[in-house]
């Protein structure tokens, strides 16, 4: 019994062990390349395998998915002749799990070691200055070297990134200097062309101001000239008016005495008046030249009447 029972544990040890080396799971998004008696055999996708014991084997297990690849950082020189401290990260795929296996010993040294070639070369093109500028070019240029070679290995080279461009640090030092000037001289543009404006404004504020003037003058003057016109022309007529009232009164009964009268009393108070504000008194030759004076009034003022 105990023999018996014995080679049934050693059985079924030998059982689990052949489990063990036939059943293969493959993951989602995976691929296992299997060998047998060392040479290809096939390709197993995602899922549950049987595989032929002692003979078949998995002898390369490959990630379909993306692969981020980190670029270690290393010198460049560019046309100008200035060194560069440039790493980047490069993103890959495996699209055949067969030429990943057998076409390169090893795809992902392989893809890092030609991404830094193809990036040196990429960079001695340009001068420093570029470079910055030329970023997605950059990028580009090493994508389309890398993916023409990786065809051969079953892998696609999806896209690369600089990641960081270090100079020197006299060169940093130059070009900060370069980058003050730069902004020193934008500003300096600036103040001048907001006086240039400014002083442009101010021009055209006093040109706006003087024709306001000018015209406000032309108005006002006008305005006088219109007003002292009406002025003469109210009392033109007012004492146009006047002298009609005055004939008409001189006319009606009576008129001619009181005109006599009136003429006499302004006469009396205009000489009475001379005597007031001067020294010297005027005395006519004779008073009976108070009615020969009045009696030339009436006659001017008959002779305005006809």
């Amino acid at each position: 019994m105990d023999s018996l029972l014995f080679g049934i544990i050693i059985l079924a040890v030998f059982v689990f062990f052949v489990l063990l080396k036939t059943a293969v799971v493959v993951p989602q998004r995976s691929e296992y390349v299997v060998e047998r008696l060392g040479k290809y055999r096939t390709t197993l996708d995602a899922g549950f395998h049987i595989l032929l014991p002692f003979f078949d084997k998995v002898a390369y297990r490959r990630n379909l998915k993306e692969e981020p690849m980190d670029i270690p950082s290393q010198s460049c020189i560019t046309a100008d002749n200035v060194t560069l401290e440039v790493d980047g990260i490069l993103y890959l795929q495996v699209v055949n799990s067969r030429l990943s296996a057998y076409g390169i010993a090893d795809y992902r040294f392989a893809a890092m070691q030609l991404a830094q070639t193809s990036l040196r070369s990429a960079i001695g093109k340009i001068t420093l200055d570029n470079t910055f500028e030329a970023r997605e070019t950059l990028n580009m240029q090493v994508v389309d070297a890398l993916d023409e070679a990786a065809q051969n290995w079953g892998v696609k080279v999806l896209r690369y990134e600089i990641r960081d461009i270090q100079p020197p640090s006299s060169v940093l030092e130059a070009m900060e200097k370069q980058m003050k000037a730069e902004r020193e001289k934008r500003a300096e543009i600036a103040r001048s062309e907001g006086e240039r404006q400014a002083l442009i404004n101010r021009a055209d504020g006093g040109k706006a101001e003087a024709i306001a003037l000018s015209e406000g003058e032309k108005m006002r003057r006008i305005n006088e000239a219109e007003g002292r016109a009406q002025e003469i022309l109210k009392v033109a007529e007012a004492t146009a008016e006047g002298i009609r009232k005055v004939a008409q009164a001189i006319n009606e009964a009576g008129g001619r005495d009181a005109a006599n009268l009136e003429v006499a009393k302004k006469y009396v108070e205009q000489f009475g008046n001379l005597a007031k504000e001067g020294n010297t008194l005027i005395v006519p030759a004779s008073l009976t030249d108070i009615p020969s004076m009045v009696a030339t009034v009436m006659a001017t003022l008959e002779t305005s009447k006809k």
